[in-house]
């Protein structure tokens, strides 16, 4: 039996482990003691925690961009810079633009009953934070919740995914440059330190990752009643509508369905196409790809992220085409890398393939031919809520259709996937997708505590209903408010 601190006769990785969930209890325990003596900082101190940060990530986005490309075997440097880097300090400009104005308190009304008073909310922050970030994008989606919480006035520590080892450590070095451990901290490891994680009484614990996971995370965190934020992810649908070309939707469609090899939570899952659009649609598919990826191997097109998440993209694959499916790849797989895989277009499918029951993170594409857009909804409908919801159309009444009579936790309308990178749009989940929002001022509010605070002055007009009841006051009140 080992001793906690004791780690000469562990595996390298068992020790780090054990160091690290040693070191996040630590951590907890000092945030919470730094939050207790200074549970309000002001204004100043926040926006220069956020410049701190804005300062290191451009200070290191050289070598992030290379070690992320690392953890992948390939990732494109432009996509880390677009979709994880860019939007990241777009992100801290517009907090810190706007933090005065949301951290401002709220004066609300005084009914007449209760006058004279006044009525106010206070944004206070909720102590220490928790961030669960997962491997796709791993810089934007554990410094975006990150950015927010700080914005709150919040301290946090973060987990991220041990899949990325190379970009956690430049994580790391960045999280080290702009703050102090008792500010913000990251804990590496894996599955065991993650369930550990997980059961900290945080004031507050947000999970990006697998809806399987989501269930995990949410239940362990209720032993504390830690309320949590989950985004998830799901099958989140691109409707064609019968009103556009093929042409119009697919230049739009493939690369959010392309962007980070479709490892991406809100890339569209399925494409929902008129049935008398869909030799065309698969034709703009083929010209469209070459035009984008005219070599699979130059750097522009990302890796699987592992072995198993390539074994499990084939498997699925195949599982397809033995149940009828018909298969139609875009290109080649690279020759010079390993875990190459081309957009895979797939026809002729039904329920019972596992890529129609699954969120299929990667570039697997089912198409699916409807006969109007009735129909359609009713698929999107057959399937749990998805994270997001793609529409084609220049028509405003097939716009009002679909957005009255669907469910998703963010829509596009003729394009994919940039509405999560809008700074003053709310991003979140519903139901199987998630609950709770952050970015924007959802994320400050995500993470403060909205105090009501109601004030009175010397007089005191509430003594007047006071017992013994049945006065002439009561009375009056009674008769004005209760008809």
């Amino acid at each position: 039996m080992h001793t906690q601190g004791n780690f000469e006769t562990l595996d390298p990785q068992e020790a780090h482990n054990k160091q690290q969930l040693q070191k996040s209890r630590e951590i907890f325990e000092l945030q919470q003691r730094a939050f207790r003596e200074s549970p309000f900082p002001e204004e100043k101190l926040r926006k220069q925690q956020l410049v701190a940060l804005r300062k290191a990530i451009i200070k290191h986005q050289d070598k992030l961009v290379k070690a992320i490309s690392a953890d992948f075997g390939c990732r494109s440097f432009d996509e880390t810079l677009l979709a994880d880097i860019l939007p990241t300090v777009l992100n801290i400009d517009h907090t810190i633009k706007h933090l005065r104005e949301w951290m401002k308190p709220e004066k609300r009304s005084v009914a007449m009953l209760f006058q004279p008073a006044q009525a106010r909310i206070m944004y206070q922050p909720l102590g220490v934070v928790g961030i669960m970030a997962p491997w796709n994008y791993p810089v934007y989606l554990s410094l975006g919740p990150l950015i927010a919480a700080i914005a709150a006035g919040n301290r946090a520590m973060i987990k991220p995914s041990e899949y990325c080892p190379y970009g956690n450590r430049v994580l790391n070095e960045i999280i080290e440059d702009a703050f102090s451990v008792d500010e913000v901290c990251m804990i590496e490891g894996g599955a065991d330190v993650a369930a550990e994680f997980t059961q900290l009484p945080f004031d507050h614990l947000l999970f990006t990752g697998s809806t399987n996971v989501g269930k995990k995370v949410m239940a362990a965190a209720a032993e504390n009643l830690t309320p949590v934020t989950l985004e998830l992810g799901g099958k989140s649908p691109a409707i064609v509508a019968p009103d556009v070309t093929a042409d119009f939707a697919v230049e739009r469609i493939l690369y959010g369905k392309c962007l980070n090899a479709g490892q991406t939570c809100v890339a569209p899952d399925y494409i929902l196409c008129p049935e008398d659009k869909l030799d065309e649609l698969i034709s703009a598919f083929k010209t469209r790809f070459q035009q984008l990826y005219p070599d699979i191997d130059n750097g522009d097109y990302t890796s699987i992220v592992n072995d198993a998440q390539h074994a499990r993209l084939k498997s699925w694959l195949k599982d397809a085409q033995e149940k009828g499916a018909e298969i139609i790849s875009l290109a080649e797989p690279g020759e010079s890398r390993q875990r190459s895989m081309p957009l895979q277009l797939v026809t002729k499918v039904n329920t019972s393939m596992t890529i129609m029951q699954e969120e299929i993170f990667g570039p697997i594409l089912p198409i699916i031919a409807y006969k109007d857009l009735k129909q359609a909804i009713q698929i999107v409908h057959s399937q749990p809520r998805p994270l997001a919801l793609y529409l084609f159309t220049l028509s405003q009444r097939l716009e009002n259709q679909v957005l009255r009579h669907t469910h998703a936790g963010g829509v596009c309308i003729n394009d994919t996937v940039t509405h999560v990178g809008q700074d003053d749009l709310p991003f979140g989940g519903i139901g199987p997708s998630g609950m709770g929002s952050y970015h924007a001022r959802e994320g400050f509010l995500t993470f403060s505590k909205a105090k009501s605070i109601f004030k009175r002055g010397r007089f005191n007009s509430a003594k007047m209903a006071f017992p013994p009841y049945g006065n002439l006051v009561h009375r009056l009140i009674y008769r004005w408010y209760l008809r």
